[in-house]
């Protein structure tokens, strides 16, 4: 398993169920904490985990959950303890039954590692980098070359699973193979963005006993940030697009927030307590490699996470197609043997369809991103704010919305005749205040 972040330890536990010995490697030191990892400079910032990824997740670490609420991490409903505004609108709250953990990348990462590290035939193998593959010939992989402190070496395998995230260079061991290199679709977005933390209580606290206040941005209003309340203290992320740069000086990042359609985020944090200096991370592209289009995978070699397809992290899709992938893994090893690479990719593919029309769809709704638009991404762009611009008023289109947004409906599910009437010819006169409290579903 080349990897400890999420993907790698997502597919290793699923890969302890069928193998006898399973190694993960990875160049860094994975000590026990919460902290930051050196080599991951995307910890740093407000990440999500979608209602598909929890369920996927809970499932593979039952009461992974209820542990860290219980050390202080914010639980809620997707539906009413997040707050979405696009194009400074508030979507009405409404029950959606999709729990939301709001817990760092760094905490959630370090949870899911104590269990991995726990399983008796996983091992790990930390300050190790990869040099390429060990191959019996182009069509079958054997392993990897390795480097430590004590030098090189070669470590054999049955199996080889590359999630080692967007800069992998799975492509370019291919082509040592005398292999091509997988086709690729990019969309350029040239994102930046800042974070920094802020010691609690906030005042005025827009958050309450929510979990975070998510603005997000459109091609009307380019800017987009999200304030979210962690077990030990608040985290604002402020995103800009195509070169525009949320600063890391403070007084900066205050008026880069203060300038956000959603005023009640600069109010929090204008006089609060920072923590940190704010810090910065570069997004240039999403890239979604098309292994399963090689015309000649080999046996013994898989990529899952952002190795195989990378998102616009705005959309907080990264760890659950992480978890998908693991899913998708896990289904692959029943039976036993060795997972065709071809059928691999395939089913891959096809789970990452969805995140990707929502991720790459909406980022080329913005005229100067990068990337092929297709007929049914300029219909859906064209939608799809009609749908949103509902929600400020309907709790049941707010629903479909983030149903979809959380990946455990499909997109057509947005377009069902019950949705479209009400996106198309609803009406506004009768509908209830966004603002008001929500009524809890009877259980």
């Amino acid at each position: 398993m080349l990897g400890a972040g999420m993907a790698g330890l997502l597919a290793g536990r699923v890969l302890a169920d069928e193998y006898a010995e399973v190694l993960v490697v990875d160049r860094d030191v994975l000590a026990d904490s919460a902290d930051p990892r050196r080599t991951v400079p995307q910890g740093r910032h407000v990440h999500g985990l979608l209602a598909r990824g929890h369920e996927i997740i809970e499932g593979l670490f039952p009461g992974i959950t209820a542990e860290m609420a219980a050390d202080g991490v914010p639980v809620g409903d997707f539906g009413t303890s997040l707050t979405w505004y696009f194009d400074g609108r508030m979507m009405h709250r409404t029950p959606t039954g999709l729990t939301c953990v709001s817990a760092s990348r760094p905490m959630l990462e370090q949870r899911v590692r104590r269990r991995v590290r726990a399983l008796e035939n996983v091992s790990f193998r930390e300050e190790t980098q990869v040099l390429g593959l060990l191959a019996a010939d182009r069509h079958h992989v054997t392993g990897v070359r390795v480097r430590d402190a004590e030098g090189e070496r070669e470590v054999s395998a049955d199996l080889v699973v590359d999630a080692t995230g967007r800069a992998s260079r799975l492509p370019a061991w291919l082509r040592s193979l005398g292999l091509p290199e997988p086709p690729e679709e990019r969309v350029g977005i040239d994102l930046t963005y800042t974070t920094c933390d802020f010691l609690g209580p906030l005042d005025p606290d827009p958050i309450g006993d929510g979990v975070a206040e998510v603005c997000v941005a459109t091609p009307a209003s380019p800017r987009g940030g999200t304030l979210a309340r962690l077990a030990d203290r608040y985290s604002l992320s402020l995103y800009g697009l195509f070169g525009d740069r949320p600063p890391t000086d403070h007084e900066g990042f205050l008026r880069f927030a203060a300038r956000l359609p959603v005023p009640t985020i600069h109010a929090a944090v204008r006089d609060a307590v920072p923590l940190d200096r704010p810090v910065s991370y570069r997004f240039p592209a999403s890239v979604r490699r098309r292994y399963e289009k090689s015309a000649e995978p080999p046996r013994g070699l898989l990529a899952v996470g952002d190795a195989a397809c990378s998102f616009n992290p705005v959309y907080a899709q990264g760890m659950t197609v992480a978890a998908i992938g693991a899913e998708v893994l896990a289904g692959h090893l029943r039976g036993g043997g060795t997972p065709d690479p071809r059928r691999f990719f395939r089913s891959l593919a096809a789970a990452n369809d969805a995140p990707w029309a929502l991720a790459a769809g909406g980022d080329l709704g913005f005229p100067q991103a990068t990337g092929r638009r297709a007929l049914g991404v300029r219909l859906a762009n064209a939608y799809v704010p009609r749908l949103r611009a509902g929600a400020v008023h309907d709790p049941s289109l707010t629903e479909a919305f983030l149903r979809v947004a959380g990946l455990v409906a499909p997109p057509q599910s947005i377009m069902r005749p019950g949705v479209l009437r009400k996106v198309l010819f609803g009406g506004r006169g009768d509908e209830p205040d966004p603002r008001a409290p929500a009524k809890v579903r009877p259980s």
